[in-house]
C-alpha cells in the first residue's frame, strides 16, 4: 500500500501512530513523504484538512484501528462535508477478532456519518483497491476512509512495483455546454444590478470571473469559505450571507441578477435564502449535487466554472452601461466595504478590550502576507472578517461541522503548507481547551504560528442564545483562566491583553525570528454578535 501510495504521489501524511498503522506509515517515511505526528487525532485529522485546502494537495491522515478512527471523527467529518481531498488510513479490527478492546465496526460508524468508505480487501486486491480509494479522494475531491483490515495486513504479497498500477487513465472533465453558458450571458444582459459571486468550486476561475463580471458590469462577492478570492478587485464587497457587512447586504440584497459559481448558496451563504429574494438566481457548478441542495435556483449550469465563464464573457461582449458598478457603489464600498469601517460604540474597560477594538489593532500589527483560520463561536465574525487576507490562500474556515476546537490544528496545517505566511488561528478560549494539546506539535515544528484567544471565560455562543435563563448559565461559564501562562508552559511565547497599550510584544514577535508560536490570551468584552444574531434566525 506505501508503495502504491508513494507512486501515485502522495508526499504529506498527518497522524498518531499506533500499531495498526505503524507500518505502513513508516513505509511512507521511508519512501520519501513528510510526516506530520500530531498529539491527538482530531488535531491530526485538521492539519491533513487544511493543508488540502491550502496547497491543493492530496493528503493523507493515518490513525490507530478503532478508538484512533473514532478520536478522529469530527475532523474527518468536518473534511468531508468541506470537499476535501483527503485519504484516510486506518487499521481495522476483523469481525472475527470481536473480542479485542479496539473492536468497532467502523464502516458502519463512518457510513452513519456520511463518510465515503473504501476497504483493502485482500493481499491481491491490495493495490487495485489503494489506487481506486486515492482516486476517488483526488479526482472527485472526497475524503475518503480507506480501512486495512489487521488480518489482510498480515497477507504475504509478491509486488512487482515496475508493473503499471490499475487504474491509469486520465480523468478529463467537460466543459459547460454553448446552452449553459448563453444562459448566464442572457441573464446578465438583462440584469440592471448584477453580482457575481464565487465559491469553494471557483479558486481557479478568478480572472475569468472578473472578466465576467467587468463585461456584465456586476459587484463581486463570494462565500466564506472562498473569501478573499477577489482580493484588491476594487467591486469585491467581499463576503456574502451572514459575515457581510451592512453595506455588501445591502448591496447583494438590491441586485436584480446574482450568478453563482462553484458555491452551493447554503443558508450562511443566503442569510437563510433572504439574500436571494426578488432576483434571478443562477448557479454554475460542476457538481450537479450541490445544486439546489440548499436553495433551488431559477436557472442552473452543470461546468467547470472556468470554463463556463469564459464562454459567457464572450457571448455578452461588454454591455453598453455601467451595470451596478455606479460611482456612487464604488464610492460607497471605499467608504463602508470592510468591517473596520462600520462605526461601533467601544466597549473596552480597565480590564477587558472590545474584540473589535483587538482585531482592529492586530490587523495592522500582522504580517499581510497571512493565513487566517476562525473557530466557531460568538467571537468568530472578528477573526474572520476584521482581518485582512492576500487572497483565497490566505483564509480558511474549518466550521462545515460547525465543531468548535478545529482552527488550531487548522492552522497549523496552513502553516505548513505556507511556510512563507504567518498562519492567524482565531479561537475561543473554549475551543482553545479542547485542542491546546496541539500548541505542543506547533512548538516542535518550531511554527511562526499565532494563536489569538478571544477570551470571555464561557462558551459565549451559548451564554447569549440563553441569556435569558439567568441561573442556568453556570453550565457555560468558567473562572478566569492564565491561557498565557499554559501556553508558555508548552513553550509558546505569550502574551496577556486586555487593551491596545498590552501590544508591544506582538509587535516584538513579529519583528523578531517568529521560531516559536505566539499565543495571544485576550481578555474581551462579551456581548452577541452579529454572526451569533443570523445564526439564531437560521435555526428558527
Amino acid at each position: 500500500m506505501a508503495a502504491t501510495l508513494h507512486r501515485l504521489g502522495l508526499s504529506h501524511v498527518f497522524g498518531v501512530v499506533g500499531s495498526g498503522n505503524y507500518v505502513v506509515t513508516n513505509e511512507l517515511v521511508r519512501r520519501g513523504a513528510t510526516y506530520v505526528p500530531a498529539r491527538h487525532e482530531t488535531g491530526a485529522g485538521m492539519m491533513a484538512d487544511a493543508y488540502a485546502r491550502v496547497s491543493g494537495e492530496m493528503t493523507a491522515l493515518s490513525l490507530h484501528q478503532g478508538c484512533g478512527l473514532t478520536n478522529a471523527l469530527t475532523s474527518i467529518v468536518e473534511a468531508s462535508k468541506s470537499r476535501t481531498p483527503m485519504l484516510v488510513l486506518t487499521g481495522d479490527t476483523p469481525p472475527t477478532v470481536q473480542t479485542s478492546n479496539f473492536w468497532v465496526d467502523q464502516e458502519a460508524v463512518l457510513v452513519a456519518l456520511g463518510v465515503e468508505v473504501h476497504r483493502v480487501h485482500s493481499a491481491a486486491t491490495a493495490v487495485l483497491d489503494t489506487v481506486r480509494a486515492f482516486r476517488r479522494a483526488r479526482d472527485a475531491r472526497h475524503t475518503v476512509v480507506l480501512n486495512l483490515p489487521l488480518d489482510v495486513q498480515d497477507e504475504p504479497l509478491d509486488l512487482d512495483e515496475s508493473a503499471a498500477l490499475p487504474l491509469d487513465f486520465t480523468l478529463t472533465t467537460a466543459g459547460a455546454t454553448d446552452e449553459g453558458a448563453e444562459l448566464v450571458a442572457q441573464v446578465l444582459r438583462e440584469a440592471r444590478r448584477p453580482v457575481v459571486v464565487g465559491g469553494r468550486g471557483a479558486l481557479q476561475a478568478r480572472s475569468e470571473l472578473e472578466v465576467l463580471a467587468q463585461s456584465a458590469g456586476a459587484l463581486l462577492s463570494t462565500s466564506a469559505v472562498a473569501r478573499g478570492l477577489f482580493e484588491g478587485d476594487p467591486w469585491y464587497v467581499d463576503v456574502m450571507g451572514g459575515f457581510a457587512t451592512p453595506a455588501a447586504a445591502e448591496l447583494i440584497a438590491g441586485a436584480d441578477a446574482l450568478v453563482a459559481f462553484g458555491a452551493s448558496l447554503n443558508r450562511w451563504t443566503s442569510r437563510s435564502g433572504d439574500l436571494l429574494k426578488d432576483k434571478v438566481v443562477v448557479v454554475v457548478d460542476a457538481d450537479a449535487d450541490a445544486i439546489g441542495f440548499h436553495h433551488g435556483p431559477d436557472h442552473a449550469v452543470v461546468g467547470d466554472s472556468a470554463t463556463v465563464a469564459a464562454a459567457a464573457a464572450k457571448l455578452l461582449g461588454q454591455r453598453p452601461d455601467e451595470g451596478y458598478r455606479t460611482a456612487e457603489v464604488r464610492a460607497r464600498l471605499e467608504r463602508e466595504g470592510r468591517w473596520r469601517q462600520v462605526p461601533y460604540e467601544d466597549t473596552g474597560t480597565e480590564t477587558h478590550i472590545d474584540p473589535r477594538t483587538l482585531s482592529i489593532a492586530l490587523d495592522d500589527l500582522l504580517p499581510k502576507q497571512r493565513v487566517v483560520v476562525p473557530d466557531g463561536g460568538n467571537f468568530n465574525g472578528y477573526p474572520a472578517m476584521f482581518l485582512a487576507v492576500p487572497d483565497a490562500r490566505g483564509f480558511v474556515l474549518p466550521l462545515a461541522f460547525q465543531s468548535i476546537g478545529l482552527s488550531l490544528g487548522a492552522a497549523i496545517g496552513a502553516a505548513l503548507a505556507l511556510p512563507d505566511r504567518v498562519a492567524v488561528a482565531g479561537v475561543g478560549d473554549g475551543g482553545l481547551m479542547m485542542s491546546l494539546t496541539e500548541l505542543d506539535t506547533a512548538v516542535r515544528l518550531r511554527l511562526p504560528l499565532v494563536v489569538l484567544v478571544y477570551n470571555d471565560d464561557a462558551y459565549g455562543a451559548e451564554v447569549h442564545h440563553f441569556a435569558d435563563d439567568h441561573e442556568a448559565l453556570g453550565t457555560v461559564v468558567f473562572p478566569d483562566t492564565d491561557i498565557a501562562a499554559i501556553a508558555r508552559g508548552f513553550g509558546c511565547e505569550a502574551v496577556t491583553v486586555r487593551s491596545t497599550h498590552d501590544l508591544g510584544p506582538v509587535r516584538e514577535w513579529v519583528d523578531g525570528p517568529r521560531e516559536r508560536p505566539l499565543l495571544i490570551d485576550a481578555k474581551i468584552t462579551s456581548f452577541p454578535s452579529w454572526v451569533l444574531a443570523h445564526t439564531f434566525q437560521g435555526e428558527k
